[in-house]
């Protein structure tokens, strides 16, 4: 028996420099990498804790 999670695509869409360093490393724990990067990710509580962190510089699709 499987069970399928939720997904969220996450899009980086502002650049993290210039930011607080705790918010450029919660971009790369997301694993978004460069300006229109997009990343497929599992919907938990951990990950929209770290999206609400930095919600002014991604979009979730």
């Amino acid at each position: 028996m499987t069970t399928t999670t939720a997904k969220l695509k996450v899009q980086l869409v502002r650049s993290p420099i210039g930011t607080k360093e705790s918010h450029r490393a919660t971009v790369r724990g997301l694993g978004l990498r460069g300006v229109n990067s997009v990343k497929e990710l599992e919907d938990t509580p951990a990950v929209r804790g770290m999206i609400n962190k930095i919600s002014y510089l991604v979009r979730v699709l």
